[in-house]
């Protein structure tokens, strides 16, 4: 039992006793890794074809590339001849750590099935050292065969048309190689680690397939381009979704689920009866309560626990504004185009030609406030809550653009604007609350409740984002609705006679 944690003596105290704490984990974690990668290296099916292809595929890359050089320069186009090696570069790196997929796909699960998963989950191991030393383990062989191959093809490339990569591109492969192979591998341990059999994580692969698919062809993009300072922010968008892969896993993984899951079963019918009733919060106690004590139960201590969400949220909103106005000093606008004379006729016109007036105005309105709430919705679930937050900070950054632009022009904004604050003091809020209520969709993903299963929290989540919606966002969407097509119209007209 003395293994199971350092003693008081050797870890001393302030620095050195962290310092100690991390190398003694560490350790513990290279004990699950080396067992890993020594049984990988033990099984010729896996490390000669590896070594086959990682050889194979630099040197045909190479032989491919010498060969399009050479007819580009028939041609005159030599630029994107030079642009091709750099991004043959990228995929000969890239090629060789995709075997971290399949790898890791199996770590949990292919264990299970081989019946060696008992003794493993025995060991006094925490589960961040076990989850992190299986990470690695599925990283360490095909990285290896992914600097390999890296290094054959410079070799050669060099050898037949005297090319060497700049250093910083150079180093800017390598990190961004790493950083994929461990997305991957964190991804593909958190699937390995929640299904119950080989097929079921092979069929879900597809979730990180596809959007690494995605991914290298934005890539190509940028070299092709020739924007390699680019990919700098690749490699620093792909470690923050490292850091919330690996956090999400090591808060879903849990021993006795692992051991006692035997078969993957979705009971819709009971799954959604769950979320209707959460939605609906009836009382456990049978009391009665009036709808006003139910609604601020419910509906306003459903706002309140989003507290956190929403400061997120309105700190992101200010930041852009204020992004908007540096982009407007950056970019000016001739004064000239803010021209207001005769705009009356035509405002009016354009609004009987839109269809916005009357009852059908203000559903297309509603409508399109909707579609936009759910579409960032969506996308905050599967972006962890970063696409829906970029949506929500790209019209305040618009606004600040064009604040400071009109100020530039010797015009108040704060009469221009007016118009739109009637039907802003509803609209903004309840874009807010929705917004924090999908956001905290995304987060329980990463980091769910403690005592709780990843679908518990999130289906409470959902039966809260309802009840919001329909309780808040929905009614407070048509009130501004109604605003935007009966009272703005007459202050823009009032306003821009008025000037």
């Amino acid at each position: 039992m003395a293994m199971l944690a350092p003693t008081r003596s050797r870890t001393g105290s302030g620095p050195c006793r962290w310092i100690h704490l991390v190398v003694w984990n560490f350790r513990r974690v290279l004990i699950i890794t080396r067992r890993e990668v020594v049984d990988m290296f033990r099984d010729w099916r896996i490390v000669i074809p590896t070594l086959i292809l990682t050889i194979l595929f630099p040197y045909v890359a190479n032989w491919g590339a010498v060969r399009m050089l050479s007819w580009l320069n028939q041609y005159g186009a030599e630029l994107i001849g030079e642009r091709l090696i750099p991004f043959l570069l990228m995929v000969v790196g890239f090629f060789p750590s995709s075997f971290s997929l399949i790898i890791a796909l199996e770590s949990f699960v292919g264990e299970k099935e081989r019946r060696s998963l008992e003794p493993l989950l025995a060991t006094p191991l925490t589960d961040t050292q076990l989850y992190i030393g299986k990470m690695l383990s599925s990283t360490v062989p095909p990285l290896l065969g992914s600097f390999i191959g890296i290094a054959v093809y410079l070799f050669g490339v060099n050898r037949s048309i005297h090319w060497s990569a700049p250093t910083l591109l150079l180093i800017q492969i390598l990190l961004l190689t790493a950083i994929q192979a461990l997305v991957m591998v964190a991804g593909a341990v958190v699937v390995s680690s929640q299904s119950t059999s080989v097929r079921a994580a092979n069929l879900l692969a597809s979730f990180i397939i596809i959007p690494m698919s995605f991914l290298i062809q934005a890539e190509a993009i940028v070299m092709f381009w020739g924007s390699y300072d680019v990919l700098w922010l690749f490699i620093v968008g792909l470690a923050v979704v490292l850091v919330l892969l690996v956090r999400m896993g090591i808060h879903t993984f849990n021993r006795e689920e692992l051991l006692g899951r035997e078969l993957d079963e979705i009971n819709l019918s009971v799954t959604v009866k769950n979320w209707i009733r959460l939605t609906l919060a009836r009382n456990a106690n049978g009391q009665r309560r009036s709808a006003w004590q139910w609604y601020r139960h419910e509906v306003l201590e459903s706002i309140w626990r989003l507290r956190l969400e929403l400061l997120v949220l309105i700190v992101a909103m200010v930041a852009a504004y204020y992004v908007g106005v540096h982009c407007a000093d950056v970019y000016r606008i001739p004064p000239e185009l803010f021209h207001f004379h005769d705009l009356t006729p035509r405002f009016q016109d354009a609004l009987t030609r839109l269809g916005l007036s009357g009852t059908t105005g203000i559903l297309l309105i509603m409508g399109q406030n909707v579609r936009v709430l759910v579409v960032a919705s969506l996308l905050a679930v599967f972006s962890f809550g970063v696409l829906l937050t970029i949506i929500l900070m790209a019209p305040m950054a618009i606004v600040g653009f064009l604040v400071t632009q009109m100020l530039g022009a010797g015009i108040d904004p704060m009469v221009t604007f007016a118009a739109l604050i009637p039907h802003s003091i509803l609209e903004i809020p309840a874009a807010v609350v929705a917004g924090a209520a999908a956001l905290r969709l995304g987060a329980i993903i990463i980091s769910p409740p403690p005592n709780k299963t990843l679908g518990q929290s999130w289906l409470e989540a959902l039966a809260d984002a309802t009840r919001l919606w329909l309780t808040f966002v929905l009614p407070v969407l048509l009130l501004a609705a109604i605003v935007e097509i009966n009272v703005t119209p007459h202050i823009v007209v009032w306003l821009v006679g008025s000037e």
